[in-house]
């Protein structure tokens, strides 16, 4: 009987193993902008209740956190997987790239700064976040559809997963 139950114990765990299913990088990406959205809000609500700069500078440090590993991700992986499959048509990849350097433009003005020293970084965020809206529209309404039923979904998934961590261990504020 001991037998049996040794040898049940790592079929079980095996099966485990193979069942465990790579995320879809679609729905990852998708994810994040769930997150950074509600990051946004969460600071909106900051400036309309007047708060300092104990509490709006760690969800500013937050989104841009959040921003600049989803950017990384996309643009090492996603990115080029999509333009591979769009191929000629490649032209919403290169608004996203363009897009995501105006973003990352105003991430080091944030970063760089903070609320009570910069008159303009409550506005700043604001921007940030009606420019991220815009891009976020982009990718979901056309990217994604226009690409996704080329892509290996699963396998970019994993990798966009195993970046994300890289480079949130890495994020000098800590916050993930």
């Amino acid at each position: 009987m001991a037998h049996q139950s040794s040898h049940a114990k790592p079929s079980a765990h095996a099966e485990t193993k193979t069942r465990r299913k790579s995320p879809d990088a679609i729905k990852l990406l998708m994810q994040d902008h769930k997150e950074v959205k509600a990051l946004f809000k969460q600071y909106e609500k900051l400036v309309k209740a007047e708060a300092d700069d104990e509490e709006k500078l760690p969800i500013a440090q937050e989104i841009c956190t959040k921003l600049s590993t989803h950017a990384t991700v996309e643009e090492e992986i996603f990115y080029p997987a999509a333009r591979e499959v769009l191929g000629e048509d490649a032209d919403l990849v290169d608004e996203a790239d363009v897009e995501h350097a105006t973003a990352k433009d105003l991430i080091a003005q944030l970063e760089a700064s903070s609320p009570s020293e910069d008159d303009h970084f409550d506005a700043r965020v604001k921007v940030l976040a009606e420019y991220i809206d815009h891009h976020v529209k982009e990718e979901e309404g056309e990217l994604f559809p226009k690409v996704g039923k080329s892509l290996d979904l699963e396998m970019l998934g994993e990798q966009i997963e195993v970046r994300k961590q890289e480079l949130l261990a890495d994020a000098p504020s800590g916050h993930s």
